[in-house]
């Protein structure tokens, strides 16, 4: 939805982020090193852990635990035991390493940060997804994101069951209120950015009655957003449509209502919650020797 960056220069983009936001995370940990281990494990020390879950979830992210070692030292040895998108249950292994252990200290917290919070995401985002379960409707992220973990998050969307919307201001045109306010009309707005946005980039419109739903319609938008709509409004947008156009619902979505929404017939729900208000899985990584 939205994003007009190619599956490979995603990738290559995800490996960028990925590298960078451990390479950050390691500096700001041990800007000097790890002074305790230092002091007090033999530097020719090995050890041996498992990553455990103290809960149930949802897996993203256990690559980017591993990579975090391999930042350290190339030759640990991580072995997988599930695979991201899978589902856990609390008492499941989900990884062992290897390795000399103070690769294994030094690497632990930022590890288990990123990994944590990566299946928080993943785990609420299924959530989602199986509450509108037989609707059309699919769940979007947002870009309500934490910063500098922007991808990795969106990542852990995707291994929920959830898609990506926009990856960012760069990749297609959402024309919201504020932009209504500076230019005057909806119509006006679509017009400016059909004429400056380069070939093939998708125009969405946020509207907030039907008023702006009709004025959409008629300059051409890609696609409408709903914006915190009552339910039977949204109805009538859909039906007011007739096909033509895919609607997004936006604002104010939670597990308690996000079914009757997905039953007025818009075919996308975005979700700020499942980047903006994940809770971080409860993981462990346990030493066994």
């Amino acid at each position: 939805m939205g994003s007009t960056v190619g599956t490979q220069e995603l990738r290559q983009a995800f490996d960028v982020a990925v590298d960078a936001v451990i390479e950050a995370a390691l500096r700001e940990d041990m800007p000097g090193g790890d002074v305790t281990s230092e002091s007090v494990i033999p530097s020719g020390a090995r050890s041996e852990a498992h990553f455990l879950a103290k809960e149930d979830g949802v897996l993203a992210g256990l690559d980017v635990a591993h990579r975090v070692f391999a930042k350290i030292d190339p030759e640990v040895i991580f072995i997988e035991r599930f695979r991201d998108g899978s589902v856990f249950h609390k008492g499941d292994k989900l990884a062992r390493i290897k390795g000399p252990t103070l690769v294994l200290l030094q690497g632990e917290r930022t590890a288990l940060n990123l990994l944590q919070r990566l299946c928080g995401v993943a785990t609420i985002t299924r959530r989602f997804v199986e509450a509108v379960a037989d609707a059309k409707a699919k769940i979007l992220d947002t870009r309500k994101t934490t910063p500098g973990l922007r991808l990795l998050e969106k990542y852990a969307v995707r291994m929920g069951g959830g898609e990506n919307h926009r990856l960012g201001l760069s990749d297609m045109v959402l024309i919201k209120d504020n932009h209504l306010r500076f230019v005057g009309s909806v119509a006006e707005a679509v017009r400016r950015a059909r004429a400056k946005a380069r070939p093939g980039v998708r125009i969405e419109v946020e509207a907030s009655s039907l008023l702006q739903v009709r004025e959409a319609l008629a300059a051409g938008a890609d696609v409408i957003m709903l914006d915190n709509m009552p339910l039977e409004t949204m109805r009538q947008a859909v039906l007011l449509a007739g096909g033509r156009v895919p609607f997004e619902a936006s604002g104010n979505m939670t597990l308690d209502r996000v079914r009757a929404v997905a039953e007025t017939g818009v075919d996308l729900i975005s979700v700020g919650a499942l980047t903006h208000s994940a809770r971080a899985i409860d993981i462990s990584m346990d030493f066994v020797r």
